[in-house]
């Protein structure tokens, strides 16, 4: 028998991390048979690796109202509770459930819920903790909140029902983002490890063509979650309108498949901006021009146009994190959620020590980012702390060698 895996993921970003390593492995093992369970949303971002035959989505699911955020706000919880989230779960444990007793492993890849699901699995799991980190409360900017100053007491960002749920036994593996995090729970008996950040990987940018080499580059990003991306990328072109570019403007807005290019256009006409030709050498779908500003919409090229940039306009999470990753800071600007309200984007800055600063103003950005554009050096400085923080590249190889010796039985023939 080739085996067998089952990967829980619960949440966009925990897809595209899960899904790295997941192709890592099966260029390792490609006779495993790999069963994804997105717990939050339809899992687009394991579609394309569905119609290769790396692996296959299985079990209920659906899109939440509050997109995976429903912990942030009442009002989400209410909203997914009426779209009926726990009869969602309910049927999504019970298919944990029929494929532990099966004995085959599961991989659980995000926080709580997919990790209490691998256990209650009772079969051999391991876990990749994504979303927490410790430098959200060890280090950054800002003053420390109670929660910050909870995490400070405990010695770590993970709760003691997350250690207990971590220990050695059927939990085989528990990789972290992070050095730090990693020794935080080791202090309590979790044998952690941080082989690397999946989230680095793949990130390639292309070469400029000459006829935009010359513009000023900034990244748009304003989150994949319909409709509040539409809100948050207004946000962040009013606050960019305030701003008098002394030298042509290049914008880079890579997206998914949401917002599309058809959902763009009514947003960048309100805002005054016009039909553009589309230059050559990019992969734009669209282009759009106001003043000196040239946008560029362009669906799947944040990997390609996210290292061509000088700065981010974010209001996103995970892209925000690679982007200051390859060492280019970003400005934020919150809105009203539910993912990227003032909380999210204050912990986010912290945890990122500061390479993304958060603005309370549209008019703020604007004036940070003058300065930002007029101050190389303290671009460089800055990058060098995302670096820092997120890590160098080759976490998804480093994780499939572990999940293979640690969690999955031996390949057929000896090991792979």
């Amino acid at each position: 028998m080739p085996g067998r895996l089952l990967v829980l993921s619960n949440g966009h970003g925990e897809d595209l991390i899960a899904l790295r390593v997941l192709q890592a492995l099966h260029r390792r093992r490609p006779a495993l048979q790999i069963a994804v369970l997105p717990l939050v949303g339809e899992g687009s971002a394991f579609a394309a690796a569905e119609a290769e035959g790396v692996l296959q989505r299985i079990g209920p699911r659906r899109v939440l109202p509050s997109g995976g955020f429903s912990n942030q706000s009442l009002r989400g919880l209410l909203s997914d509770l009426w779209a009926g989230v726990l009869g969602l779960s309910w049927r999504q444990w019970r298919l944990v459930r029929r494929w532990g007793r099966s004995g085959d492993p599961v991989l659980a890849v995000g926080d709580l819920l997919p990790l209490l699901l691998a256990w209650a699995s009772g079969a051999p799991y391991g876990f990749i903790g994504t979303p927490k980190s410790d430098y959200t409360w060890a280090s950054g900017p800002g003053r420390p909140g109670l929660p910050a100053r909870v995490h400070r007491c405990k010695g770590s960002e993970w709760d003691p029902w997350e250690w207990a749920l971590m220990q050695p036994g059927r939990c085989r593996l528990v990789a972290l983002r992070d050095r730090l995090t990693a020794r935080g729970l080791r202090r309590h008996g979790v044998a952690a490890l941080a082989p690397g950040n999946p989230m680095m990987d793949a990130l390639q940018p292309q070469t400029l063509p000459a006829a935009v080499r010359q513009r000023r580059r900034l990244l748009l990003l304003g989150g994949s979650r319909m409709p509040e991306a539409l809100g948050n990328l207004r946000r962040l072109l009013e606050a960019l309108a305030l701003f008098s570019p002394s030298e042509p403007l290049l914008l880079l807005a890579p997206c998914g498949s949401r917002p599309g290019p058809q959902e763009w256009a009514p947003l960048l006409a309100d805002l005054g901006y016009s039909p553009a030709p589309l230059p050559e050498g990019l992969g734009a779908a669209a282009a759009w021009q106001r003043g000196a500003v040239l946008l560029l919409v362009g669906p799947g090229r944040f990997a390609a146009w996210a290292g061509c940039a000088e700065l981010g306009l974010t209001a996103a999470g995970t892209a925000t994190e690679q982007l200051v990753g390859l060492g280019i800071p970003a400005l934020s600007l919150p809105g009203p959620g539910p993912q990227f309200k003032r909380g999210f984007a204050e912990r986010q800055s912290r945890l990122l020590g500061g390479s993304v600063a958060v603005c309370r103003t549209p008019e703020q950005l604007a004036r940070r980012l003058a300065v930002l554009l007029c101050s190389p050096q303290l671009r460089a400085d800055l990058g060098r702390i995302g670096r820092r923080r997120m890590g160098p590249a080759g976490g998804s190889e480093a994780l499939a060698a572990l999940l293979e010796q640690r969690l999955l039985p031996p390949a057929a023939g000896g090991a792979g």
